[in-house]
């Protein structure tokens, strides 16, 4: 299971020609646009 993810990752990163670091930012991005909907939708 953790093969298959690095190899999609790998294979995003080289689709898009991004790095790492570049991954992980949009990582950050989508979890703080997640917590915001969920923010609120549910909380507020």
């Amino acid at each position: 299971m953790i093969e298959m993810h690095k190899k999609q990752i790998e294979w995003f990163k080289l689709k898009l020609g991004v790095s790492d670091y570049t991954v992980a930012w949009i990582g950050f991005i989508k979890g703080v646009a997640l917590g915001l909907l969920i923010y609120h939708f549910f909380i507020s």
